[in-house]
């Protein structure tokens, strides 16, 4: 079993940025495929019967527990390619896929979209993650999970539902993500997304201090090499250049402040911004939305 440093699990969960979460419950007859989209993310959890991949999920790390001893065992082999009720299976995309029914089956299929730096998260994760055993290992996220396509996505219309939807559907995300990670089924020095020391001192670097003045020299000077190899790297690694990552970070964050109420100024302040007009365009371009609108918009409710 790889051991997972809960720091970094911990990070990697924090960045987790769901835009949207639409769930839907389909009902698949023996024999049906449900095409998946490869340029999707897409969460399954199947509630009732089997079903089994195409191409055949015979690849990766399979969690398996006992429903009367809650006993986990792991194969990281991943020989089987039948996933039954409670399991749960994360594509992140990149290839065609489909899941066929065995027997009569019911799926909760929700697609995800992300948050600008999600392709750091498509970076330190597999292209599919399965759990299986999900509703013995995360019992409450299952349960989330099972009722969350038994209605219409468009009845979420009342004040306050999407973002509701929203909470749901990042719990039951950052819980598969969890149950893959702190269980054994990482590969060994995960979650780096660029699988070099170097650099990830310089993405850790990055997520602490979002608002520190981050110029190229100074990241380069965090990595240890001179500013032309270091920017070679980090973009042929985390496939953006440094300023651009800095700023996914930031914008991120800055979501994140002003979900939990924060003023507009307070977080163009913390996040290193020299005025409340450059936060805002630069908060506006990667969202589409101004950040008091957002701020409106995506607001925590405070319970009573």
């Amino acid at each position: 079993m790889v051991a997972v440093d809960a720091d970094a699990l911990s990070q990697v969960l924090s960045t987790v940025d769901l835009r949207l979460g639409v769930a839907r419950r389909l009902s698949l007859p023996t024999g049906t495929l449900l095409p998946i989209p490869h340029d999707t993310i897409t969460l399954v959890y199947v509630a009732e019967g089997s079903v089994h991949g195409h191409p055949p999920l015979s690849e990766g790390c399979r969690l398996d527990v006992d429903p009367g001893s809650r006993r986990l065992t792991i194969d990281p082999q991943g020989r089987r390619d039948r996933l039954v009720a409670g399991d749960a299976f994360l594509l992140l995309g990149g290839s065609p896929f489909a899941l066929e029914a065995e027997d009569d089956a019911s799926l909760m299929v929700m697609d995800l979209e992300l948050a600008d730096a999600a392709s750091t998260l498509r970076a330190v994760l597999p292209e599919f993650i399965t759990v299986t055993g999900f509703d013995a290992l995360e019992p409450a996220a299952a349960a989330l999970a099972e009722n969350m396509g038994l209605v219409d996505p468009a009845s979420c219309v009342r004040q306050g539902d999407p973002v509701i939807c929203r909470m749901m559907a990042t719990t039951v995300l950052l819980s598969v993500i969890r149950a893959w990670a702190a269980n054994g089924c990482a590969p060994q020095g995960w979650p780096s997304p660029a699988n070099d020391p170097f650099l990830d001192r310089v993405v850790d670097a990055i997520h602490e201090e979002p608002g520190r003045d981050w110029t190229v020299e100074r990241l380069a000077g965090v990595s240890a090499m001179s500013r032309s190899t270091f920017a070679e790297r980090f973009r042929n690694a985390i496939g953006r250049s440094p300023a651009d990552y800095v700023t996914e970070v930031r914008i991120d964050a800055a979501k994140r402040m002003l979900e939990a109420g924060r003023a507009v100024s307070e977080v163009s302040r913390e996040l290193g911004y020299s005025s409340d007009e450059g936060f805002s365009r630069a908060f506006r371009r990667r969202t589409g939305m101004t950040p008091s609108s957002w701020r409106m918009a995506n607001r925590t409710p405070v319970p009573a």
